[in-house]
């Protein structure tokens, strides 16, 4: 009966090998999570999951396989009736509070609200829309989608609308892990670990275990050994491209600074608008009369900052390519040459842009910068594109 789920999870781009799944089944005959849907679902998660950024494609596996009745035959829905009560009982038991069972209890009780369920399940021979009675959508029957009734099983829908579902069948925990979406501050501080390089420096005020274990015993007495303190020692130059466009990408850019000055120690970081020209500042909201000039950067920093730039590189062709084109000033010099410089004078830089990848071929300047960093320098901030980017910088 587990064969579609095996299926579902193969087809959503979870590699679950044959072992793991027979490992899985091993739990199952052993009653690991006989009634039990979240113990079911922690064991199947356990078992076939290797890699944390397929929590999400497992989830979606997971309801297409057991949950969505969008995703399920009409012809098999009238085989998913045999609910134990047991389970119906646990269910109640883990998921309502002495509250919510009293409000469930005077409108007729969760048990008969389950029970209805399991009825309305037998006697339904298709979809359903609209209406008071049916498992369907758009209604005011206690159990579908997109509809309301005070107190409901959720079935088929992705988010909540009116939070008055007793009993939530499609809820997805882990979406933000998954490999191909934008990504949160945490998951972030774990593509940005890839860039590290040891040292230790500064006052020796850590305990060294393994010293203080060998001049214990060379000595015959309690030798106490310290030594500095471990650090990333990889130097990065942050350059964000802050206004206009950009700004529907704060919240991301945030966590990428959070989690980037979190994770290094030397870090430096600029602020510039669409495309790099004479003149950077560190305060946004100063960003006219506290600038500093880009050549007094391009100094200062030596080329073994690894150097990266933040920006959806969308703008006009203009700005990047004639001098004057620059909308907000009067630019001396094309911003192309700005960057050619900061190029050549990073060899490892980076471009991170948060713009849907899907549309950077429709967008000239961003074909523009990725021909002047090289297409394999211009990453989509997303967990898996900030690992490549990443890669390409060490």
């Amino acid at each position: 009966m587990f064969l579609p789920f095996f299926d579902a999870l193969r087809r959503g781009g979870v590699q679950v090998s044959l072992r793991e799944f027979l490992t899985f089944l091993e739990g199952m005959e052993a009653g690991i999570a006989t009634y039990d849907i979240e113990a079911f679902y922690f064991l199947a998660r356990t078992c076939m999951v290797k890699d944390e950024r397929n929590i999400d494609k497992f989830d979606r596996a997971f309801a297409t396989a057991f949950e969505g009745l969008e995703a399920i035959p009409d012809s098999a829905v009238t085989d998913a009736v045999d609910i134990p009560a047991d389970w119906l009982k646990k269910m109640a038991e883990k998921h309502l509070s002495a509250e919510e069972k009293a409000e469930i209890d005077a409108l007729g009780g969760f048990e008969a609200l389950m029970e209805t369920l399991k009825k309305r399940l037998e006697e339904q021979k298709g979809r359903h829309q609209g209406g008071s009675k049916w498992v369907g959508t758009a209604g005011t029957s206690p159990f579908g989608a997109y509809g309301y009734n005070p107190e409901g099983v959720r079935i088929g829908q992705s988010e909540s609308r009116h939070q008055r579902a007793v009993k939530v069948w499609d809820k997805r925990e882990f979406r933000n892990l998954d490999d191909n979406v934008e990504i949160g501050t945490r998951n972030i501080k774990v593509a940005l670990k890839r860039l590290r390089r040891w040292a230790r420096d500064g006052a020796a005020d850590e305990l060294d275990l393994d010293g203080t274990i060998r001049a214990t015993a060379e000595h015959g007495y309690l030798d106490v050994q310290t030594r500095p303190e471990r650090r990333n020692a990889v130097k990065v130059l942050l350059f964000l491209d802050i206004g206009g466009s950009m700004d529907p990408h704060v919240k991301l850019v945030e966590e990428l600074f959070s989690a980037a000055k979190s994770e290094f120690k030397h870090l430096e970081h600029f602020y510039f608008h669409n495309c790099l020209y004479e003149g950077v500042w560190r305060d946004n909201a100063r960003r006219w009369d506290a600038q500093m000039p880009t050549w007094d950067v391009l100094r200062t920093y030596g080329s073994d900052y690894k150097c990266i730039f933040v920006g959806d590189a969308s703008m006009s062709p203009y700005e990047i390519a004639y001098v004057g084109g620059a909308n907000e000033h009067y630019n001396q010099e094309a911003g192309q040459t700005w960057l050619e410089r900061a190029r050549d004078q990073w060899p490892n830089h980076l471009w991170l842009n948060p713009l849907d990848e899907r549309y950077w071929r429709y967008t000239q300047s961003v074909q523009m910068i990725r021909q002047i960093f090289g297409d394999d320098r211009m990453v989509p901030m997303t967990l898996a594109g900030i690992e490549k980017g990443m890669k390409v910088l060490t």
